[in-house]
C-alpha cells in the first residue's frame, strides 16, 4: 500500500482546462485553488488574456498554457498520456468521491449556466459529478465545484500534503521576474508545436474547427 502511494505521489499531474467560462474573474479563483490543490498547469483554450481577480497573487505560482482550440489542447494532453475527465452530470457519470481516476487527469469545466457544449464532452475520456445532499440549488459555482474535484484529485494520487505554520500554509517564494500575470504568453516551443499538431490534425480530419476559430475568441468568456 505504501509503495502505491509513493507511486502516485511520483507519477501522477493534475491540469485545469478553461474553456468559455462565463464569468472572466472566475479564472483568478481557479487559478487560486489550482495552486492550493497541486495543479501542474493551467491550460486556456481561445483568449490568452484573463482577469486575476481572487488569486491572491497565485498566478505567479502556476504554469499557464494556450491553445486556440480544443482538439490543440486535447493532442497536446494525449501526447502525455493524460485522461481529460468532464465535470457534468451525464447518464454516464461517476461520483467524483468514487475516485474513478487511473493516470494523470485534466479537468474540463463547463460554462456556469450552460454546461459542457457537445464539442468539449467530445474530447472527454469519462466525466464526474459531484454528489449534492441539500435541495437548494440545482449547481455550484465553478470554483467551487473545481476546488472539490482537485482535492478529491490531490487526495487520490497521493499529493504531499502542504506544510502550515500557524493557523495558515506556507507559501513558497515568488519565482524571480514575476510580474503581475492576467495574460497567457506564446512562447516559440508551444507556436511550433500548436503549428505541428495542427497541420496533422487537418490531415487526419480529426476534430476541425477551422470554421469556428474566427469566432471562438470573440465568444470565449463572454457573458
Amino acid at each position: 500500500m505504501e509503495k502505491e502511494e509513493e507511486k502516485r505521489k511520483e507519477k501522477y499531474e493534475s491540469y485545469v482546462i478553461v474553456h468559455n467560462i462565463a464569468k472572466r474573474h472566475n479564472v483568478g479563483t481557479l487559478a487560486r485553488s489550482a495552486t492550493a490543490f497541486g495543479v501542474t498547469e493551467f491550460i486556456l483554450v481561445g483568449k490568452r488574456d484573463f482577469n486575476a481577480f481572487g488569486s491572491h497573487g497565485s498566478t505567479s505560482h502556476l504554469r499557464f498554457r494556450h491553445f486556440h482550440t480544443l482538439s490543440l489542447a486535447h493532442s497536446f494532453l494525449k501526447e502525455r498520456d493524460c485522461d481529460i475527465c468532464g465535470v457534468e452530470i451525464t447518464d454516464n457519470a461517476i461520483a467524483v468521491n468514487e475516485h474513478p481516476f487511473t493516470k494523470s487527469t485534466a479537468f474540463l469545466l463547463g460554462n456556469e449556466g450552460t454546461g459542457l457544449s457537445d464539442k468539449e464532452c467530445e474530447i472527454c475520456d469519462f466525466f464526474i459529478y459531484i454528489p449534492h445532499y441539500g435541495g437548494g440549488t440545482a449547481s455550484l459555482n465553478v470554483t467551487v465545484a473545481a476546488s472539490i474535484v482537485l482535492h478529491h484529485y490531490g487526495v487520490w494520487a497521493g499529493f504531499a500534503e502542504r506544510s502550515r505554520e500557524g493557523n495558515k500554509f506556507l507559501v513558497a517564494e515568488k519565482p524571480a521576474n514575476q510580474m503581475k500575470r492576467n495574460f497567457c504568453t506564446e512562447t516559440a516551443e508551444t507556436i511550433a508545436e500548436e503549428r505541428k499538431v495542427k497541420k496533422e490534425n487537418a490531415a487526419n480530419g480529426f476534430f476541425n474547427e477551422e470554421a469556428a476559430s474566427s469566432n471562438l475568441l470573440d465568444a470565449l468568456f463572454d457573458s
